[in-house]
């Protein structure tokens, strides 16, 4: 891949992956099912926060999970390991120089991993070489301009662009989930269905407002800060307000609004292998 992780490969990273993927594991991943004996590929595997709810999900499929970091891949074999998995193999690989000949997974799976690519729409037309025809192709993403909240905070609005602002400096697309319907079409994807996954948290939620409004979206935001100032995309000063503001709406009388998406498609029994177009 030839775009940069913009969250980092640290240890707080890793915490905030986990749990993220902890917290909307019904949210996200109610309908991920996979037949016993079924190949899955999944692209992009990170630190292994949300293969453990995958391969819980279909214990009896066959899933490879890859990541271009040796280091998460490290992680994910521990967290694999730790979790008891057997059903599971991790190893490092690239998307764009798959390993696996033509079509050999009946399904592949991506989370948060198209939004840091330059170019989604290629990275799934390698993917579909790997891809059975007839196959299935299931992606979740997010999009931080769905964002929005109570008490209103224009500060903390400008945090959040800031990381939208590096996250598009390095390639990627913070706010790609609107966007999927069009990138897998593009890709020669068929029969692609896109739901709306939409998280409200208000103070009746207790385990939403910590695991997702301070621990995942927040904690997401306050990680850049070292890298909004240097660019000199925002002053510090308004950074630390827009943060604060964040955590206010963490508070009793606070609300947060956030939507994924997830879309469900099928690989064309026609489609080229990417060398050929």
């Amino acid at each position: 891949m030839s775009t940069s992780y913009v969250h980092g490969y640290n240890q707080r990273e890793a915490q905030r992956l986990t749990d993220q993927a902890n917290t909307l594991v019904e949210l996200l991943h109610h309908d991920t099912h996979y037949p016993p004996g079924t190949l899955v590929l999944e692209a992009g595997c990170g630190v292994g926060a949300q293969t453990v709810t995958l391969a819980a999900q279909s214990p009896d499929a066959i899933i490879t999970s890859i990541d271009i970091s040796s280091e998460s891949v490290t992680q994910a074999q521990q967290t694999c390991e730790a979790a008891g998995l057997t059903n599971v193999s991790v190893e490092q690989g690239d998307i764009f120089t798959l390993r696996f000949a033509d079509e050999t997974f009946d399904h592949v799976f991506l989370c948060f991993v198209l939004e840091h690519l330059p170019n989604p729409t290629f990275a799934l037309e390698h993917l579909m070489r790997v891809v059975k025809p007839g196959g299935t192709v299931t992606i979740i993403e997010g999009d931080h301009g769905s964002t929005f909240f109570h008490p209103a905070s224009a500060a903390a609005q400008d945090a959040i662009n800031c990381q939208v602002e590096l996250q598009h400096r390095a390639g990627g697309n913070a706010n790609i989930g609107r966007e999927l319907f069009p990138v897998m079409t593009a890709a020669g994807l068929s029969d692609v269905r896109v739901s709306p996954r939409f998280v409200y948290v208000d103070g009746s939620k207790p385990e939403l407002v910590e695991g997702f409004t301070r621990n995942t979206f927040t904690a997401m935001i306050e990680a850049v800060r070292a890298q909004s100032i240097d660019q000199q995309l925002i002053t510090e000063a308004r950074f630390d307000e827009g943060i604060r503001d964040l955590y206010r709406t963490a508070e009793h009388d606070g609300t947060f609004c956030y939507t994924f998406f997830k879309a469900v498609a099928t690989r064309q029994p026609d489609r080229l292998n990417p060398a050929e177009l």
